[in-house]
């Protein structure tokens, strides 16, 4: 079993030896603070305390310590989606006139934040294929903020060699972000090298469709010399002053929770720490049934895109850097819109949805739904072909799945 070392961690973090066993939710949106003086302490820092449910929950900080816990961070802060998880990573540290470096595919909606919205802000982002290394070095200048890649491209399947572009960053003093939404305990992105890994944990993490969140998990700062202490990140530096090695969660909770609003409720964050119990389980078993259908469904002719495959151009950074899978996801060319439609509405297993890392196994036509409005040449760029479906393996026997994809395209 890949995770083991998660199995008992996170039941004996999200369990309780006395009074309540399952975790305790609090749903308040306010806290009283009992006098005054109380009141100033929580409100400057020294009183460790809840201030406001804009500001963090205790049920939310109960998945904010597993969390950091399983990526090996200093500390977490949960939110309200994925979107939300990274808009609070970068908007904590961009202004206007500021640059930022995307790597490889990307989810559909974190590409419209970078060329979209951030755009209306004076916010440039430049967007590399994974293996443009040298175009990447060259591309990093004095407004370059942020380096953000996902750890598998969705949907194009692309591998980014992580350690590699993180001594890029560290060459140049670039703050590395990596979405790891698809490969909670496969990849440790802080371990490589990143400072800021984000999660939608809606996804995997939750891995039932009940509740949608994300969080945001920081590496400490270092004592002496630290990218962040540089005049590139001048900005973060009274939270450096104040908070030393948690500077960039002050500066995340003040400059992007408090003022965006982009907070975790505390009933998803209960239900996201019910679903992390059992993730090492679940994980586990879909990440091999990912490579027994993607082998089986690419023997019997279909165009299947997945790393475990000797034909993708990342098989061997596969089996050296990805030994713990690469995520629930595979994807299928099915040629054109029409064909795609047809395999998946007569899959009898799928459930057409735009989500990912289900217990159920899911599916989607790309072109027209997340990435109907883009144009040709984005669309391109980040692997969309017209008759592309993206699928999330989930629980089912791999078997049946597979039993069930054939027929629904006919062999």
């Amino acid at each position: 079993m890949r995770f083991e070392e998660f199995t008992t961690r996170f039941v004996q973090q999200t369990g309780k030896k006395e009074g309540p066993i399952s975790p305790v939710m609090i749903n308040s949106a306010s806290f009283g603070y009992g006098n005054s003086e109380t009141g100033e302490g929580i409100f400057d820092g020294s009183v460790k305390k809840p201030l406001y449910a804009r500001m963090g929950n205790p049920t939310s900080g109960q998945l904010e310590q597993i969390l950091a816990s399983m990526d090996g961070g200093v500390g977490a802060v949960a939110a309200s989606s994925g979107m939300g998880a990274t808009a609070m990573a970068t908007l904590s540290l961009l202004r206007a006139g500021d640059e930022i470096i995307s790597i490889g595919g990307l989810f559909g909606g974190t590409y419209s934040y970078f060329s979209e919205t951030l755009s209306r802000f004076g916010i440039k982002t430049r967007f590399f294929d994974v293996d443009e290394f040298d175009a990447i070095e060259e591309a990093i200048n004095t407004a370059t903020k942020i380096i953000f890649l996902e750890s598998v491209g969705n949907p194009n399947m692309r591998l980014p060699d992580i350690k590699r572009i993180a001594e890029i960053a560290s060459r140049h003093g670039v703050a590395l972000i990596v979405d790891n939404t698809i490969t909670p305990l496969s990849v440790a992105p802080l371990s490589l090298g990143a400072d800021i890994v984000v999660y939608s944990t809606t996804k995997i993490i939750t891995g039932n469709a009940s509740a949608l969140g994300g969080a945001v998990v920081f590496r400490a700062l270092n004592e002496g010399e630290d990218k962040f202490k540089t005049d590139r990140y001048r900005d973060v530096h009274p939270f450096v002053q104040k908070m030393g090695a948690m500077a960039l969660i002050a500066n995340a909770k003040k400059r992007a929770l408090r003022d965006f609003g982009m907070s975790a409720n505390g009933f998803g964050s209960y239900l996201t720490m019910l679903g992390l119990e059992t993730l090492p389980l679940r994980l586990d078993r879909i990440v091999g049934s990912v490579e027994r259908v993607a082998k089986a469904l690419h023997e019997r002719g279909m165009k299947v895109n997945h790393p475990s495959l000797p034909h993708h151009p990342h098989h061997e950074r596969y089996l050296q850097q990805f030994a713990n899978g690469c995520g629930t996801l595979i994807t299928i060319d099915l040629g054109n819109k029409e064909a795609a439609f047809e395999f998946l509405n007569r899959s009898k297993l799928m459930t057409i949805t735009a989500n990912i890392g289900d217990s159920r196994t899911l599916g989607l036509h790309m072109a027209s739904t997340i990435y109907r409005d883009f144009d040709e040449s984005t669309r391109e760029f980040l692997g969309i072909t017209p008759g592309l479906v993206r699928i999330s393996i989930g629980l089912e026997n791999p078997e049946e799945i597979i039993k069930d994809f054939l027929q629904a395209a006919h062999i």
